[in-house]
């Protein structure tokens, strides 16, 4: 009874995340969670609470996947459940390592409940969730910190990042769950909300430069027509008038708006679209994926500019570095499972990890595409290198997606909800042009200030003041996160080591 329950728990916290936005809710499930490890008999019973806890959580928060490998993808049905209950599982078991190892080491060291709830399991949450992050490439969709774009917690992000917040929050579940035995961690519990509220009122960048005029487009092209060779011609009409209709500073279209390699263009095409950036002083930031050479295809953003350019050789040209598994390349011993889904252009080539960003009059916009802007510490780290380098350094951020593939789901709006704390982190404007939504703006705080409809076609036209300067998650990434729970860990084996003795 206890596994099920458990798996409930973590199916509940989904709604901590949007678009729901509950976020009391994950404080409550893992304080839950907390409570159940405090009193597991054995190692392998917490472990286990843990894995069904991260396999309810997961299977509830990502089960849109089932659409993009079945309904768009043409996987037999049973096996894209497979699929999707096999990743929760896998991704259940970084909730597992948490709860087993905190269980074991609080017994190991003879800790007391209140150093396993207040220590150990908190920083042993922040590490499994960052490990999350980059094993095997990462997988840090839902990660707890995200539930906390709107929280108090925000305050944090441009310290510590998502992945600190989720160690916070793991604290204040930690006071949460002593509550039946102890009063005074409940204060504690509230000293750090209103510490994170006071720190969301600090502003560590500042304007820079003029705002600009922002069109951003969606398309709304259905999935299933996105890659048919019939539909291409419309498609391609489609954004040739949609980026044609009004000038602006900067036009930014959708990832892979356009569906076919730069050499498959029709002459026509970049002839146009480089001809109205120069009648009208536009920039455009157009989708596209790019072929280099023999088997060597990138999933790129060009840049064309009123200073000239070519489709052969763009003026600027930003490539895809955190490619999707599955999606965008072929994990090792997996070409069978690609093979059983008809999605095109799915093993392409990666970008370099620090790419300069594009000039638009006195602003640098650093694009990132669809998936990419989950890793917060690579975008950080761009950042941080142009800053180092003293090269001109990105005001403000543009997120070109495509998540079509997964339906109208909660797919969208938790996707904006990423894009939210990628501007929190870094003090930064986000620009969101996606295909079916949700094309948005969101200011340096992490506010969603205007956005279109979800499955509708149109343009969101905006002006945007980019921002300069320096969050301290820029400067050191995730590397405080892993200070403080390594300190954590080590003040909680010292202290119950003095206490023995």
């Amino acid at each position: 009874m206890l596994l099920p329950l458990a798996a409930l728990t973590g199916a509940v916290n989904v709604f901590a995340f949007a678009p729901y936005g509950l976020w009391p809710l994950q404080l409550l499930t893992l304080a839950l969670l907390i409570f159940c490890v405090n009193r597991a008999e054995s190692v392998k019973q917490a472990a286990l609470v843990g894995w069904a806890y991260g396999f309810g959580w997961v299977a509830h928060g990502v089960y849109w996947l089932y659409i993009s490998m079945h309904d768009f993808g043409g996987m037999p049905g049973w096996l894209a459940a497979l699929a999707v209950a096999l990743l929760a599982l896998a991704m259940g078991l970084y909730t597992a390592l948490c709860t087993g190892l905190a269980l074991w080491l609080h017994r190991r060291w003879a800790a007391s409940p209140l150093l396993l709830a207040l220590a150990i399991f908190p920083a042993l949450w922040g590490l499994t969730e960052w490990l999350r992050g980059w094993l095997f490439t990462g997988f840090p969709w839902l990660i707890s910190g995200y539930a906390h774009t709107a929280s108090p917690l925000a305050g944090f992000a441009p310290l510590v990042g998502v992945y600190g917040i989720g160690c916070i929050s793991a604290l204040i579940a930690g006071c949460l769950a002593l509550l039946p035995q102890r009063r005074l961690p409940a204060v504690a519990a509230l000293l750090i909300l209103v510490a994170g509220f006071c720190l969301h009122r600090i502003d560590w960048t500042a304007p820079s430069g003029q705002p600009i005029s922002v069109r951003l487009l969606q398309g709304n092209v259905p999935q299933e027509e996105k890659f048919d060779e019939a539909q291409i011609g419309n498609t391609l009409r489609l954004y040739a008038d949609m980026i044609r209709a009004v000038p602006a500073d900067l036009i930014a279209t959708p990832e892979t708006a356009i569906p076919i390699l730069q050499t498959q263009l029709p002459p026509e095409f970049p002839a146009a679209l480089i001809a109205f950036s120069q009648q009208t002083g536009s920039n455009i930031a157009l989708g596209i994926p790019y072929i280099d050479g023999p088997n060597r295809y990138a999933n790129s953003v060009i840049g064309i500019s009123p200073q000239g350019n070519s489709a052969a050789h763009p003026g600027f040209r930003y490539d895809k570095q955190h490619l999707v598994p599955f999606g965008e390349f072929v994990p090792f011993g997996f070409r069978w499972f690609v093979d059983m889904m008809n999605i095109p252009l799915g093993d392409f080539t990666r970008g370099a990890r620090v790419q300069a960003p594009f000039s638009v009059r006195d602003q640098w916009v650093l694009p990132n595409i669809c998936y990419e802007d989950l890793f917060g510490e690579e975008i950080a780290r761009q950042l941080g290198a142009t800053m180092a380098s003293g090269a001109p350094t990105a005001t403000m951020l543009l997120n070109m997606s495509n998540i079509a593939w997964f339906g109208n789901t909660i797919a969208l709006p938790q996707h904006l909800q990423i894009s939210q704390m990628r501007s929190l982190e870094t003090g930064r404007p986000m620009l969101r042009a996606t295909n079916t939504g949700t094309t948005a703006v969101i200011d340096p705080h992490g506010n969603v200030s205007a956005q279109l409809p979800r499955y509708s076609r149109g343009t969101l036209a905006v002006s945007v003041q980019g921002y300069s300067g320096s969050t301290p998650y820029i400067l050191f990434g995730n590397r405080l996160l892993l200070a403080a729970a390594l300190l954590m860990l080590a003040g909680s084996w010292w202290w119950s080591r003095r206490r023995r003795q």
